[in-house]
């Protein structure tokens, strides 16, 4: 049963909380689950937690050690098959760290995406130039290719604002966001303009705080919290460092960081005012 991996597919990850559903529902132990598989404990804990792959055969015997009926079994398996395979980011897995790639898939998942950022333009909504100027800065080793497939990937993650299932995004920023010259002045006013069109968008709110407004609960690190019309999956807050990532979706931790949006909501510029405040910026660029 398996190699572990480091970053499951959302939908390894609801599944997983089915089986759990499933074997709590059925009054059957982990125990009890591990027997039918011949394997330890640990190993069904660790597909409830979509830590290890969903192999089909392990996924059928427990669905009938649950009691569940043929059809729910066929359904199931169908939905894990397609669980299992690689999202559309996996042909950029040579630039992509496996603790990213949970991101992603959460990303493309999310009903709502909620997110502070203190220094840079959110990746969702950068411009082409900006991103490659960012991530020169980012990865000063990175050859040409690699630049081009790190942009890359970056541009095709935008693609899901415009899906008619695409996500609500909310973004507060900090003013130094537009203080600090990625790329210079031209790229600069290009991505300010991209900002513009963006907050015309019906899925897209972004707000400002400005250094007039003081200091806030969440001055640090970005961060970014997801929400999901899939009734399985909490809400998920992503914090992000220079080697990896944290992924919380503990109550009282997600509901810190809620607390913390919605009072910087209060004290940012309010969306209405943005397009006006961008403008000022631009003219300043």
């Amino acid at each position: 049963m398996g190699e572990a991996r480091s970053a499951p597919t959302v939908g390894q990850m609801v599944l997983g909380m089915r089986l759990r559903d499933l074997r709590e529902k059925a009054g059957v132990s982990y125990d009890q689950a591990a027997k039918a598989l011949h394997v330890n404990q640990t190993t069904v804990r660790r597909m409830e937690k979509a830590e290890v792959g969903l192999k089909l055969p392990y996924v059928e015997k427990l669905l009938q050690t649950y009691g569940a009926e043929q059809e729910e079994i066929e359904a199931f398996l169908s939905l894990a098959e397609d669980a299992n395979r690689p999202g559309w980011w996996h042909r950029f897995r040579d630039v992509l760290p496996d603790w990213f790639s949970l991101y992603v898939s959460l990303e493309g998942a999310a009903s709502r995406i909620r997110a502070y950022e203190p220094h840079f333009i959110p990746g969702l909504l950068q411009t082409e130039d900006y991103a490659r100027a960012l991530l020169s800065i980012g990865f000063p080793q990175a050859d040409p290719k690699e630049l081009d497939r790190r942009v890359a990937l970056r541009m095709e993650r935008q693609e899901l604002l415009n899906r008619p299932d695409g996500p609500h995004l909310w973004v507060v920023m900090d003013e130094p966001v537009f203080r600090l010259p990625i790329g210079g002045p031209d790229v600069m006013r290009a991505q300010v303009d991209r900002l513009i069109e963006a907050i015309r968008m019906p899925n897209v709110t972004l707000q400002v705080v400005p250094f007039a407004a003081g200091p806030h609960p969440a001055m640090g690190g970005p961060f970014q919290l997801f929400r999901f019309h899939i009734p399985e999956l909490p809400d998920i807050v992503y914090t992000e460092g220079l080697t990896g990532a944290a992924y919380l979706d503990e109550r009282a931790d997600v509901a810190a960081y809620l607390e913390a949006l919605d009072r910087m909501g209060t004290q940012a510029t309010p969306a209405r005012r943005t397009e006006a405040f961008l403008r000022e910026i631009r003219k300043e660029l």
